[in-house]
């Protein structure tokens, strides 16, 4: 939207939820500038509080007038590239929320009208035969498993083996459970389950429902191979020393 007339001044205008820059005709009337400002700012026109910042002013100029609507906006300083703030008197509760979007219905791009675009992420998929559209994935990933699986059989990742999740000193110990591939975690590929000492997990050993191995609630960890570190790792006890084994 333009304020645009012959003798347009630029100004800012501002409020809580909006800020642009708009042309004002000192012609306009109190009234008529406000009328205006409702589709800008949101605000209903007997709501609005104006003031003009101008440079150099050591206070904020309000406008406003016994009769707005024979009061033209000429009558004040206006300056181009001031700032007009636009305060809603409104209280909290009865001001619309704009940031809420929870109540905005969304528009959801039907599938098959997806399909037939060509500027979009899954057509450059199918031209350069990536992902789900390689010939050779299923083979791909296959050999990716079996590479995740020797990489595990090397570093002696095995059920009942001590084990530390994270390199540094602070990683948290338990039991490795559970080594495999788990159905319900995105991605694929072999994932450790542990059993820490601590009620440092996310779970009982369990994912959406299906149980790979079972300990307390919040002692169960799924984690990848490469957090894995096998070795002399006993349980720490509350005072920080090694418990005697």
């Amino acid at each position: 939207m333009s304020f645009s007339t012959v003798a347009d001044i630029p100004v800012r205008v501002t409020s809580d939820n909006a800020a642009s820059e708009r042309r004002l005709s000192p012609s306009w009337s109190i009234t008529e500038l406000k009328n205006k400002l409702e589709p800008v700012t949101g605000i209903p026109p007997p709501s609005q509080q104006l003031t003009l910042r101008v440079p150099h002013a050591p206070q904020p100029i309000p406008i406003w007038s016994h009769d707005e609507e024979n009061t033209q906006i000429a009558a004040f300083p206006l300056q181009p590239y001031a700032e007009l703030h636009v305060a809603d008197s409104r209280p909290l509760a009865a001001r619309p929320n704009f940031a809420d979007t929870t109540g905005v219905e969304k528009y959801v791009m039907p599938e098959e009208e997806y399909d037939k675009l060509q500027d979009s992420v899954l057509a450059w998929k199918k031209r350069n035969k990536l992902g789900r559209f390689d010939p050779d994935k299923e083979e791909k990933d296959r050999m990716e498993l079996k590479r995740q699986y020797d990489e595990v059989g090397a570093r002696r990742i095995v059920v009942g083996a001590r084990c530390r999740v994270g390199a540094s000193d602070l990683g948290r110990r338990g039991t490795i459970r559970y080594v495999g591939e788990v159905n319900e975690i995105p991605n694929g590929g072999v994932w450790v389950g542990v059993e820490t000492d601590e009620p440092t997990g996310r779970n009982d050993g369990s994912i959406q429902g299906k149980s790979y191995f079972k300990c307390e609630a919040k002692h169960g960890s799924f984690v990848r191979p490469d957090r894995i570190e096998v070795g002399d790792f006993p349980e720490i006890d509350d005072l920080g020393d090694l418990e005697e084994i």
